[in-house]
């Protein structure tokens, strides 16, 4: 959509219902992955089943709609009734079936419902949630944040107590908000702002990455309890959103790391998930599975957008730590991860003289 596009959308969804609850700027995130659609009165019968995973509404026209039980209503958009998605009454709609030109508009039922959870959960008003001073209203978080990666995962019971935990920092240009070899003691997200990462190595410092408003760290020393690996400086003035270790374990990561044994991974492997090798090459090239891909948990930040987020990764290393680490990594930027339990000593050590092929 053009921006003339999306304001005349967004708009529209702050007349129509559930939606209409939601926070203006995030409608008008929202407004972009909706879709709207012309239908001439010769167009063929619109199938409630191929659409059932998505909200429909009759913004413009009349419509024939048809149900289970063999009656038919016409309703009219731009009324009261039409308001509300088709089909979403209780009644079995079968089909809908254009009687003038309509135009529709299509959301997915799914995106939309994360985000009144989050927004009906954070609500100070709502449910006698004490807010204070710490953030918790979605304003703190994008679309994206909500719907792909940790927070999308997070079960729903802990999104309360999540919102409550956060602490809001403002942070100064220059700041070093996370210190190489320290010990970990944060999670962060970043609000606004954006921060560099950057390893010291013998000779030199090596420049990781870039980070910027949305993007979270400080996750590694957290699931692996290490010290932590790299040095995170602020580039800029910004907000960030800090969780302690304590919460970060209870709410985010042993609600969102998945487990798998040996051979339920070597079955899922035949249905097509791919293994993933993060220790050092190495160590991989000593022996690592057939058919894994090496990617070392020092380079995984990097090589991530060339993973996929179609497949399922079974991740391991030679314990279970590294590769932890790695899933949680993997888990944020929305893909399918899964740890071996125990890692490659932990498969040898159950299984004696077992060959891992």
């Amino acid at each position: 959509m053009n921006t003339i596009e999306v304001l005349s959308t967004l708009q529209l969804m702050e007349r129509l219902q559930p939606m209409a609850a939601l926070p203006r700027h995030h409608l008008a995130q929202l407004a972009v992955h909706c879709t709207r659609q012309t239908l001439g009165r010769a167009s063929a019968p619109i199938l409630a089943q191929e659409n059932s995973r998505k909200l429909v509404y009759l913004v413009r026209g009349e419509a024939k709609l048809e149900f289970s039980d063999g009656s038919f209503r016409v309703m009219v958009g731009a009324t009261s009734e039409t308001i509300h998605p088709l089909g979403r009454n209780g009644e079995q709609l079968l089909a809908f079936k254009p009687i003038t030109e309509i135009e529709i508009l299509q959301l997915d039922e799914e995106l939309l419902d994360i985000m009144l959870t989050w927004d009906q959960l954070s609500d100070p008003g709502k449910k006698g949630i004490p807010m204070g001073t710490r953030p918790g209203a979605t304003d703190r978080f994008s679309v994206q944040q909500l719907t792909q990666g940790v927070l999308a995962k997070l079960p729903v019971a802990h999104i309360g107590e999540l919102l409550q935990r956060f602490e809001r920092i403002e942070v100064k240009k220059g700041q070093i908000i996370v210190k190489q070899d320290d010990p970990g003691d944060y999670y962060y997200l970043i609000d606004s702002g954006r921060c560099t990462v950057a390893r010291s190595v013998p000779g030199g410092v090596i420049q990781l990455a870039d980070l910027n408003s949305g993007d979270a760290f400080g996750e590694e020393a957290l699931v692996a309890e290490v010290p932590r690996n790299a040095t995170v400086t602020m580039k800029t003035d910004g907000v960030l959103l800090r969780l302690s270790k304590t919460d970060f374990v209870a709410l985010l990561r042993e609600p969102l790391l998945q487990w798998i044994d040996w051979d339920h991974a070597r079955l899922r492997v035949t249905e097509g998930a791919c293994w993933v090798d993060v220790r050092c090459p190495a160590e991989f090239q000593y022996d690592g599975l057939p058919g894994a891909s090496n990617v070392p948990l020092n380079e995984l930040r990097r090589m991530l957008p060339s993973l996929e987020v179609s497949k399922e990764y079974l991740v391991y290393c030679q314990t279970g730590r590294r590769s932890s680490a790695a899933a949680f990594l993997m888990s944020q930027r929305g893909l399918r991860a899964m740890v071996l339990t125990g890692g490659l000593k932990g498969c040898h050590q159950s299984l004696p003289g077992r060959v891992f092929q």
